[in-house]
């Protein structure tokens, strides 16, 4: 029989393939297998509608036609490696539909064509790769384990052909990967992410424009459950970050930005550090670029100084540092600091000393101290201006990172670096009447802080008050003041230190710890200083207050540097500055009382009214219910009766 007209033969059997007699579609395998087996490479012509029969044969439900099938699918194979006819271009549309098919027989007989056809060399199954790729990672997670090997092995094949070629379309390729390694199954995840590190090693230029993707990817899997994922994730993102590229090669700054924003709100802290680590490589990298989409990340990284992971905070502060090298910058992130802290009082307290301290490391700590000063000078929030400055004060006064600054405070009598920042401190400072006497001790301003000490009056002495002068009191037992300890034993020449202190135990409970403490501190101080009688003068009675408001400090330092040394120091007016703030802290606790009074007056006199408004009609209903009463009964119920409210007489008045 002629080829030609034996092919005229093979489309009626190809219809036969969709019979539903089971025996009908054997036969027409068989037969199609007779006619394949005649005209080999002839029948080429007809492979897409061969292919596409073969596909639905492989699930058929008989046994025998999938057995038939499978004899024919060998043959027609073989007959594909060796015809020079074959058409990839043709055939990949088909391919590509086919592969989101779930049947484990399909999927198995289509991988099978995919690694024969990547077999044969004249056939650049590579170059389509990125149309069939995320079916073949979407077999990765199939419930057969032998469809699963078929398809890794596949993939495997493939990615040593892409080691290999010099010329691959990375980019198509990478958007699959992309979506593939936040799959829910582990196997899919770990090879999508085990191909996009080949692929940041091997793609170099032409992966730019997927960065961000990629690190969208990457990210995540940083804090992946299997370690096997998070170690290749994060050999990737340090591959990724160490790629020195430029915006003007098409790398989105903005973009890898958004990304590390998102990230920020990850649930686990592994992934946040790394976007925090990525932020930070971007601002040393690109900075210019960086600041441009400041205002995008700015908000997001404030909130992260409430992270619960300390790692995270210390990163997102060495972030907000390095924006605000820049004084501009840094007159901004010392403002949002203060707004967070006033909007989330937790965040002072759990997180306040190490944002501060770190800040003070990372940028300079009287630059830092002073802007605070000068920020919280004006803040309306009394109470908060008060705790906030608190908080500095302890920090300053405890911290290690502090030690030049409390040593350049130390000097305010005697340099004017000193007296410069002591005036700057203190403006802000007078919010809280023991972080002035605290400062002073600081700076050696004895007779400032004596003086302090005697301007206050009775409401200042509260709770809050008592519990910040313990803390103070036990500060002067640690090793920061041991300088003031040592001049104890000079009381002649510190006369003035002596009358504070003193002027500290006299504010104290007796009964209380800190009491005992200082008591027991004072009582050591040698009595042999005393020999002059003009020093003992001076210690017990003191300067009047009123004469004080007249004169500057004369302090404790020899007489002969009292007139010059600290001569800038207005401490006058220092002190009425004090008074000032003080007042106003006053008026406010004056007011929140009036308000809490009239506020539970009011509350008492409608309970009162509205008792009485009951009672009443208590004593209507009985009334109403009660029988008529006989006269003799009605006058001794009136004479038993108790006066009613309208009948009781005023003061002096006999009631009959």
């Amino acid at each position: 029989m002629p080829i030609l007209s034996t092919l005229h033969i093979v489309p009626p059997v190809i219809n036969s393939f969709s019979d539903q007699d089971s025996r009908v579609r054997y036969y027409a395998c068989e037969a199609l297998y007779n006619i394949a087996k005649v005209v080999r490479g002839d029948f080429i012509i007809f492979f897409n509608k061969i292919f596409d029969a073969l596909c639905k044969l492989s699930a058929d439900s008989d046994a025998n036609v999938q057995s038939a099938a499978h004899l024919l699918d060998r043959l027609v194979k073989d007959i594909v490696t060796e015809s020079d006819q074959f058409s990839i271009e043709e055939f990949i549309p088909l391919l590509k539909e086919r592969m989101n098919v779930l049947n484990p027989y399909v999927r198995q007989f289509l991988v099978g064509w995919i690694t024969v056809l990547d077999s044969v060399p004249d056939i650049d199954m590579l170059g389509f790769l990125p149309d069939f790729l995320d079916g073949l990672f979407n077999m990765l997670s199939d419930s057969s384990h032998e469809i699963r090997q078929q398809a890794d092995s596949a993939l495997s094949e493939f990615l040593q052909e892409i080691k290999n070629s010099p010329s691959v379309d990375y980019g198509r390729m990478a958007e699959i990967l992309v979506q593939r390694a936040a799959s829910p199954d582990e196997f899919t995840r770990l090879t999508a992410i085990t191909w996009i590190n080949e692929f940041v090693k091997l793609g170099g230029d032409q992966l730019v424009r997927y960065y961000a993707d990629i690190l969208g990817a990457i990210l995540p899997c940083i804090s992946d459950k299997e370690e096997k994922i998070r170690v290749v994730a994060r050999e990737t993102n340090e591959e990724l970050r160490s790629i020195h590229v430029e915006p003007s090669d098409g790398f989105d700054v903005g973009a890898i930005l958004s990304v590390a924003r998102r990230q920020l709100s990850s649930d686990f802290e592994a992934t946040r550090i790394e976007a925090l680590n990525w932020i930070s490589t971007l601002l040393n990298k690109h900075r210019t670029e960086v600041l441009c989409f400041l205002n995008d990340i700015f908000d997001t990284l404030l909130k992260a100084l409430s992270d619960s992971s300390d790692d995270v905070v210390l990163l997102v502060l060495e972030v907000h540092a390095g924006v605000a090298k820049d004084p501009q910058h840094f007159r901004q992130l010392i403002v949002f600091l203060v707004h967070n802290f006033r909007a989330d009082n937790s965040l002072l307290e759990r997180r306040g000393a190490l944002i501060v301290r770190r800040m003070c490391v990372l940028l300079d700590a009287e630059r830092v101290y002073r802007e605070l000063s000068t920020i919280l000078e004006g803040e309306d929030n009394l109470d908060f201006a008060s705790t906030m400055v608190q908080a500095l004060n302890l920090i300053l006064l405890t911290s290690p990172e502090l030690s030049k600054l409390r040593d350049l405070l130390k000097g305010s009598l005697v340099n004017r670096e000193g007296k410069e920042l002591f005036v700057a401190l203190y403006t802000s400072w007078c919010h809280s009447p023991m972080a002035i006497i605290s400062l002073c001790l600081l700076a050696q301003a004895y007779q400032h802080a004596s003086v302090v000490i005697q301007s206050l009056v009775e409401e200042d002495i509260n709770v809050k008050f008592l519990v910040q002068l313990d803390k103070l009191i036990r500060l002067l037992e640690t090793p920061i003041f041991t300088y003031l300890r040592l001049q104890l034993l000079e009381p002649g020449r510190y006369t003035w230190l002596l009358k504070t202190l003193y002027g500290l135990l006299m504010l104290l409970p007796q009964q209380s710890a800190a009491f005992k403490i200082l008591r027991t501190r004072l009582k050591t101080v040698p009595t042999y200083s005393f020999s002059n009688g003009n020093q003992i003068g001076r210690a017990t009675s003191g300067v009047p207050f009123s004469q004080y408001m007249n004169q500057n400090e004369d302090g404790d330092l020899e007489e002969d540097n009292s007139n010059s040394s600290h001569q800038g120091i207005n401490f006058s007016a220092r002190l009425q500055q004090f008074e000032n703030v003080q007042n106003l802290h006053r008026g406010q606790a004056r007011t929140r009382v009036n308000y809490s009074y009239h506020t539970s007056s009011s509350s008492t006199s409608k309970e009162m009214r509205r008792s009485e408004e009951q009672q009443q009609q208590q004593q209507q209903q009985q009334q109403q219910q009660r029988p008529p009463p006989s006269s003799t009964s009605s006058s001794i119920a009136d004479n038993n009766r108790p006066p009613s409210r309208s009948s009781r007489k005023g003061p002096g008045q006999l009631q009959l």
